[in-house]
């Protein structure tokens, strides 16, 4: 044997040796492992491929895969075509145990870039068929899961009791059928962005995309390529083949600009161009192009102020002021609090499989509270109390120490919780005597005078105020 010949043997043993040791550490996967060189001999093959497609492993070793096609052993090989392409490869393969299996072929290269040896996985169709049957299951539970969480939002928001958000739905209803330019105002959490999709939700849109930008959340130098894209090119780092800005994403659908009194003027610009032209231009283009998006846009600022201090462009506040819905604050929606209390209440116990429910007088420091932070504030105070409440009843100690003070039941909770021997042997008439105080007292305090006391709790202003003298702590001022 010549020494070429005996280096080509003694590498061809290596190579193996390597491949059997390859088949060893991934026996433990679920997939078969049949690998060859570049010429299509059989080097090794695990024993998970022995058991997905009933050959055995001597039958199968030193034979080139063509001869085994040839033969009959499986209808089909990817070996050369994966040589040759140098890529990899997909085919259904059948054997003549009529086992049938996916081949997934990988080409693995050596220091020059050649292939030297194919590396192929096999998989058993059926189980990927099962695989498929189970993501289609599981598809099918999100979305019906999905499509309750949306029944249960939609009966909560669009069936209001309060009539100030029943004329509010229905205004929003009527406006969504035109394509006119939509201006949410509002506090900060009274929800413009659930009304913003409630509207296009309700539009000719609806099939279209809805796109919501935070404006207060792109960098300055960033927002006018994020809102219009960028042509190839354009600047520094940008991607070669440029990219499409939010405008272009939302073609044919809505655009929601949540605060946009937060825009930078020379944007607010480009923006009014969009408005009367119907047009974009992207950042270093040299022509514009043609766009087809309705436009909400939301803030919690006085625009007509901002305007007058130079912050906000005139035309464009004009421009926006085509359909301007105004959304109320929770304190205002006095007969929607308690829906929106237990609705979030149950989606959190849902979420944390639990079953937190709300004491009756913790109930009511929450219908005396103003909930300056709104809808956000009331579902992330909901949510905190689910995850860390003791027991499944949510109690006045479990609330915010700066809500519980500022409301009307503060100082009636407080006597309450008392012990007995707390009011010096006072009998019942003189411990309601003195529950009755504590709540007069806290009610002026929250409200600010004697006046708007009495009329929060429907009493006459004299009682209020005779009561209270009794006890000497009458502002006579107020």
């Amino acid at each position: 044997m010549n020494t070429n010949v005996h280096q080509q043997h003694i590498l061809q043993e290596r190579k193996k040796l390597i491949a059997t040791y390859l088949c060893n550490i991934f026996d433990t996967l679920n997939d078969g492992l049949y690998i060859t060189d570049k010429e299509g001999v059989t080097l090794a093959v695990n024993s998970m491929y022995e058991n997905l497609t009933g050959l055995r492993a001597e039958d199968l070793l030193g034979k080139n895969v063509q001869t085994l096609v040839e033969t009959g052993i499986f209808d089909l090989a990817l070996n050369q075509e994966v040589v040759l392409k140098k890529k990899t490869l997909t085919a259904v393969q059948i054997n003549r145990k009529t086992r049938k299996v996916v081949l997934v072929a990988h080409p693995i290269f050596d220091y020059d870039d050649d292939v030297e040896m194919v590396v192929t996985y096999v998989r058993d169709i059926a189980l990927i068929s099962q695989f498929k049957d189970q993501v289609a299951a599981q598809r099918q539970l999100i979305d019906s899961f999905q499509q309750n969480i949306k029944q249960e939002e939609s009966s909560l928001y669009l069936t209001p009791k309060s009539k100030i958000m029943q004329k509010l739905f229905t205004q929003i209803h009527k406006i969504a059928k035109t394509d006119a330019t939509v201006l949410y105002l509002g506090e900060t959490g009274v929800g413009k962005d659930i009304m913003a999709k409630e509207l296009h939700k309700n539009s000719n849109r609806r099939d279209n995309s809805f796109v919501k930008v935070d404006c207060t959340c792109i960098p300055e130098n960033l927002i006018e390529s994020e809102l219009f894209g960028y042509a190839a090119g354009a600047f520094s780092g940008a991607d070669s083949k440029g990219k499409r800005g939010l405008f272009e994403i939302a073609d044919k659908g809505t655009l929601f600009l949540d605060e946009i009194g937060e825009l930078p003027l020379p944007i607010q610009g480009k923006l009014l161009r969009v408005l009367q032209d119907g047009e974009i231009r992207r950042v270093g283009a040299t022509f514009t192009k043609k766009i087809n998006v309705r436009i909400i846009a939301a803030t919690n600022r006085d625009l007509a102020r901002e305007v007058e201090k130079g912050n906000f462009r005139s035309d464009l506040f004009y421009r926006l002021q085509v359909a301007v819905i105004n959304i109320p604050p929770l304190r205002d929606r006095e007969e929607d609090l308690l829906e929106l209390i237990y609705f979030f209440i149950k989606q959190f116990n849902a979420r944390y499989k639990r079953q937190v429910t709300l004491c009756s007088m913790a109930e009511e420091v929450m219908r005396n509270y103003a909930w300056p932070g709104n809808l956000r504030e009331l579902e992330n105070l909901i949510h905190s109390l689910v995850v860390t409440c003791d027991n499944n009843m949510i109690q006045v100690d479990d609330l915010p120490t700066a809500m519980v003070t500022k409301s009307t039941v503060d100082s009636t909770c407080k006597v309450i919780n008392m012990n007995l021997n707390d009011f010096n042997g006072k009998n019942f008439k003189g411990i309601m005597a003195e529950v009755e105080t504590q709540l007069l007292k806290n009610a002026v305090s929250v409200y600010g005078s004697i006046p708007k006391a009495a009329k929060a709790l429907g009493l006459n202003r004299s009682t209020v105020f005779r009561k209270l003298q009794k006890t000497e702590c009458v502002d006579t001022e107020n």
